[in-house]
């Protein structure tokens, strides 16, 4: 185990290339103010250093708001005032004294969007979790499809893929016109439903169509979890306690 100081105190940061990398971000983002104490309980519990975008992300920011809303990344966790996010440590439902002996059993979840999708990194044996990709990849649980799928990328690649202009492509198929005031109006605990679902075929057909309402994230996730155990597929398993 290593203490908090040799977690946070190292020679080669990652914050400065990563605050650069947010002031040159090709899409809307706002980076919120951290909770001290919850970036500490995070990276102390994942014993990540601030070498890695992961433990920068938790010391340095309470999240991050992509995209006017759209996906939102989790980090040290913002106070109070405004947007508030929840950390890495409430996401993931980490015991509330450190504990040498916790991991996420599947994986940790660090980003969520506005559907219902969810981003994770896998753990050390994604097959026996149920997930695809490789030891410490990036994973993400679609709601179009209920099932999760290998993003082939690092938690550091992903978030630099995150800030750039590429997930307009990833999403293609699931944006309505006019998604993005939506997206933007959302208090930062909400996300959004979709009637018919997004994994029907009347969504599918016409997505404009559909009838969307915004309610607590925790319920969107909850549906999805729950559609997919009645559609008969692979258990998705935790998605993160919004």
């Amino acid at each position: 185990m290593r203490e908090l100081d040799e977690l946070i105190d190292v020679d080669d940061p990652a914050w400065p290339e990563l605050r650069e990398l947010l002031a040159t971000a090709a899409v809307p983002l706002r980076t919120l103010p951290v909770d001290r104490g919850e970036a500490h309980r995070s990276v102390l519990q994942l014993q990540v250093t601030a070498r890695s975008f992961l433990g920068a992300l938790a010391l340095n920011t309470g999240g991050l708001i992509v995209d006017d809303g759209w996906v939102r990344v989790f980090g040290g966790g913002s106070g109070g005032g405004g947007d508030v996010l929840p950390s890495l440590a409430q996401v993931n439902q980490f015991p509330a004294v450190f504990d040498p002996g916790w991991r996420p059993a599947a994986g940790l979840v660090v980003g969520h969007d506005v559907l219902g999708g969810v981003f994770a990194v896998n753990g050390p044996d994604p097959a026996a979790a149920g997930r695809p990709g490789e030891p410490g990849q990036v994973t993400y649980f679609a709601p179009d499809t209920l099932e999760w799928e290998s993003m082939e990328m690092s938690h550091s690649a992903w978030t630099s893929w995150l800030l750039s202009d590429r997930p307009a492509r990833f999403y293609e198929g699931l944006r309505w016109p006019g998604w993005r005031p939506e997206a933007a109006a959302l208090a930062s605990s909400l996300g959004i439903t979709v009637h018919p679902c997004l994994w029907s075929e009347e969504a599918r057909a016409d997505l404009a169509a559909t009838t969307r309402a915004a309610v607590p994230m925790r319920q969107v996730l909850g549906l999805a979890a729950d559609f997919a155990r009645q559609l008969g597929l692979t258990e998705p398993g935790f998605l993160g306690a919004a």
